[in-house]
């Protein structure tokens, strides 16, 4: 979710989207190449991001960008993600009841 939440904001590299990942997170989404680029694949094979090659720096660098799938599967994860965080931050705001003691 949160990979398709960066290639929301447009296309981009790898690092770029590692490092907006950092960013956007306050360095609380600090993943390495290693995971990163794993899972760009697997999204890639899904048909929920799609890939070119471009030059950027005087590289030639894969850019991935989301596709209608992409864009999709991402509006569906955003209403599970709020349904979710809802529940649990209700449960944790719960004045706790005291326990009945047998």
């Amino acid at each position: 979710m949160v990979l398709l939440g960066v290639l929301a904001a447009g296309p981009g590299h790898g690092y770029a989207i590692i490092t907006a990942l950092k960013q956007r997170s306050g360095g609380a989404l600090d993943l390495p190449e290693g995971s990163v680029y794993p899972a760009l694949h697997r999204l890639e094979d899904m048909g929920l991001v799609a890939s070119d090659w471009a030059v950027a720096g005087g590289r030639r660098r894969r850019q991935y960008h989301l596709t209608p799938q992409g864009s999709s599967a991402l509006r569906s994860q955003r209403a599970e993600w709020s349904r979710l965080s809802t529940a649990i931050d209700a449960v944790l705001a719960a004045v706790p009841a005291r326990l009945a003691v047998p």
